[in-house]
């Protein structure tokens, strides 16, 4: 009986997560998503041929997305009244996004779910994303790196003294480091992380791509 009941929680929690269409404006707190670009280009873009892969960019962290967040589980594609943002507007977001494709799907998939308009929710994504310092070291990543997540967290811990272990997670794919996330409350201040986001990386010899 035990195991029914754990396998009955585990797809509700699987089914929470992965709801669409909700309201909205409905939900309880942002994460904000800055990703490795190497990695990202490594993982999907260098197949996409994506300029922001091209070599001379520089990029480090750049602004993944601010996502609506429950406590547990997130929305998705929801329900709004308000406009999709126009080219400008997304082509505006390509200094700190890597490119205007990458600002429209996160205005579709998780800006829709703000309850602000596109503009808004650029504006304030923008704002996130400035209220993090990124840990200057980075730069200098002119050759792949071996290395804990642990010490891709404690970096963004050193460089912003308010952040704390608990409202940050460092995760990697295919063992590569891929992502910071910094979970913040709707006025963006620093916040701790439900439990469905605090999943650190847990490699030893996660790999750190160079900057290009």
């Amino acid at each position: 009986m035990r195991a029914v009941l754990l396998a009955l929680a585990a797809l509700c929690w699987s089914a929470a997560a992965r709801a669409e269409g909700e309201r909205a404006g409905d939900f309880d707190y942002y994460v904000l998503s800055l990703s490795w670009s190497a990695a990202w280009c490594a993982l999907e873009g260098d197949a996409r041929n994506d300029p922001q892969c091209d070599p001379g960019r520089g990029l480090t962290f750049v602004l993944h997305g601010l996502w609506p967040q429950y406590e547990e589980g997130w929305p998705s594609f929801c329900r709004t009244v308000e406009r999709d943002p126009t080219r400008g507007e997304t082509a505006a977001m390509a200094d700190i996004m890597g490119g205007a494709g990458a600002a429209f799907y996160q205005w579709r998939k998780h800006g829709r779910c703000s309850g602000l308009s596109a503009n808004d929710y650029y504006r304030t994504a923008r704002a996130a994303h400035d209220s993090i310092a990124i840990p200057d070291l980075f730069a200098r990543v002119l050759r792949p790196l071996t290395l804990p997540a642990s010490v891709i967290e404690t970096a963004f811990l050193e460089a912003n003294p308010g952040l704390r272990r608990d409202q940050i997670t460092i995760t990697c794919k295919n063992g590569l480091i891929q992502e910071a996330r910094i979970c913040l409350t709707r006025d963006l201040a620093p916040r701790r992380c439900g439990a469905d986001v605090i999943r650190d990386c847990s490699l030893q010899d996660a790999r750190l791509e160079a900057v290009r």
